[in-house]
């Protein structure tokens, strides 16, 4: 599970339109876009978008549509996919695998109930991305010119060193485990802008891209980045499961009145008699000292320059070999030749 930070987020998160990100290149934390995509873009009962060969598409859609948006508003997007997960991560997998199980279950028990809205809700619930998911996504990307990173561990930490490094503005993802990677600014709901239904509702909400600077939100709790690490660890992150009944705000109250790892873990012990399951200065490590790489600005500039769109396979690849509507795929694709036309124009021109 994703770190829980949402409440003391709020205090600090800023409603933004996306031309202001106009001239900003933004890293995406792909695999928790494509997830957003694959959960999102479905049918009344769940079922995603697939081809005539039964492969889901409902990732392309998204990946081609809404990326061509954000670059309309001049957005410079680099995509960065998950490498090899952290061994401390395999419990979190499996739950999750569990899960999805169970949902899969349940969304076909209410496909034959004729239950459509609860059917919708634990389809969504089922999702996984597959190898072939990651391999179609990728390949459309590199079609539409955009760039992608491949981090030898967690995205979300490979796309934070950008950040840091100055290459980029800032991550893009729903997850606040950015954050503990020490990412200075971390966006959300930037490819899932719009009127969204609340599920098992048939109410409708504004979903609007959200900025938080980290800055703020560690001035905000006064606490420093290693202290926010900690507080991660006692709500629960994806390398450990935390403390039963910590939520945030006894984590922070925690992670003040105890100085050091060591303080904290003999404190877990009298309080809750709590043990960590996991080494708790490995943990720490994984958002401290994360597994990352190097970039220089010179080779970041030829990736980015040589990230060209190709009219033709993006259509070849979406229409032949997918069944898209020629006509709206070919309009997007003309988008996307007519940005990079527009090199030099305000918003465009960090983008090639």
């Amino acid at each position: 599970m994703a770190v829980d930070l949402g409440k003391l987020v709020a205090e600090v998160k800023e409603n933004i339109a996306l031309d202001e990100l106009a001239g900003k290149t933004i890293a995406i934390d792909a695999y928790n876009t494509i997830y957003q995509f694959l959960s999102i873009i479905r049918g009344p009962d769940g079922t995603p978008l697939m081809d005539s060969k039964g492969r889901v598409t409902s990732h392309l859609s998204g990946l081609l549509y809404r990326t061509t948006n954000l670059i309309e508003f001049g957005i410079s997007p680099v995509f960065v996919f998950d490498g090899i997960p952290p061994v401390q991560k395999q419990r979190t997998i499996e739950a999750r695998m569990n899960r999805r199980k169970e949902a899969l279950e349940e969304w076909n028990r209410a496909k034959a109930e004729g239950q459509l809205a609860e059917a919708r809700t634990y389809a969504m619930a089922s999702t996984k991305i597959t190898k072939d998911v990651v391999q179609s996504a990728k390949e459309l990307l590199g079609f539409m010119g955009i760039p992608c990173i491949q981090a030898n561990s967690e995205a979300e930490a490979q796309a934070a060193h950008m950040v840091k490094s100055g290459l980029v503005y800032a991550t893009a993802s729903q997850d606040y485990d950015s954050f503990l990677f020490g990412s200075d600014i971390v966006l959300r709901n930037l490819t899932i802008t719009g009127k969204r239904r609340l599920p098992r509702s048939s109410v409708m909400i504004e979903v609007k891209p959200e900025r938080v600077m980290l800055d703020k939100l560690l001035s905000s709790m006064g606490i420093g980045i290693r202290q926010l690490i900690w507080m991660g660890m006692l709500i629960g992150t994806d390398f450990n499961s935390g403390v039963e009944k910590v939520g945030p705000k006894t984590a922070l109250k925690i992670v003040k009145e105890h100085k050091t790892l060591d303080g904290i873990t003999a404190y877990l012990k009298e309080r809750y008699g709590y043990e960590w399951e996991t080494d708790p200065k490995e943990i720490e490590s994984i958002f401290a000292k994360p597994d990352v790489s190097d970039i220089s600005r010179e080779k970041f500039d030829e990736l980015i320059k040589g990230a060209k769109p190709d009219k033709e396979k993006v259509i070849s690849f979406m229409c032949d070999e997918h069944g898209f509507s020629n006509e709206r795929v070919d309009k997007a694709a003309n988008k996307l030749l007519e940005l990079k036309g527009r090199k030099g124009q305000k918003g465009i021109s960090s983008w090639f």
